[in-house]
């Protein structure tokens, strides 16, 4: 016999958030490879130490290619850090699991159209309308949530 499960795995609108919550941070996790990527084939050194093991302190400089990939990665920080809060606070508000799941399916490919387009330097406005449409399912949480805690103000 199993043993049992712990209550939040078996919420499912909880279980949606932690599968797309996952998802997006492994996303994360690969722009942040690519930049470090970028930085040793474009020889384009944050820190002396770095560029001196890698050839010299003429290496300790800014790429404009290195530099695209850690704005793509902040607006990652910027949008994919509340959309944490506001999905885990959501799932506690016991919404429709598959209107959930479309929440969270949104903003998750939103955000991966938004990385594809900034480093592929795709045609605007792909990545402006990824960001746009992403956003959207993060004020309807933010909404939710609003209305479902107003009374206890």
């Amino acid at each position: 016999r199993a043993a049992p499960s712990p209550k939040m795995m078996e919420n499912k609108v909880f279980l949606s958030f932690t599968f797309y919550s996952t998802i997006l941070i492994l996303k994360m996790y690969v722009v942040a490879i690519i930049t470090g990527q970028v930085r040793l084939r474009k020889k384009a050194f944050a820190n002396p130490e770095d560029a001196l093991r890698n050839g010299g302190l003429q290496y300790c400089r800014q790429d404009s290619d290195v530099e695209r990939c850690r704005r793509a990665h902040r607006n990652d920080m910027e949008n994919i850090f509340p959309f944490l809060f506001l999905g885990a606070i959501y799932s506690l508000l016991d919404p429709s699991p598959a209107v959930a799941r479309i929440h969270f399916f949104i903003f998750c490919v939103g955000r991966i159209v938004h990385t594809v387009a900034y480093l592929l330097r795709l045609k605007a406005p792909t990545r402006s309308v990824a960001y746009s449409v992403a956003q959207l399912p993060c004020f309807s949480m933010a909404l939710q949530i609003l209305l479902a805690t107003t009374p206890y103000w």
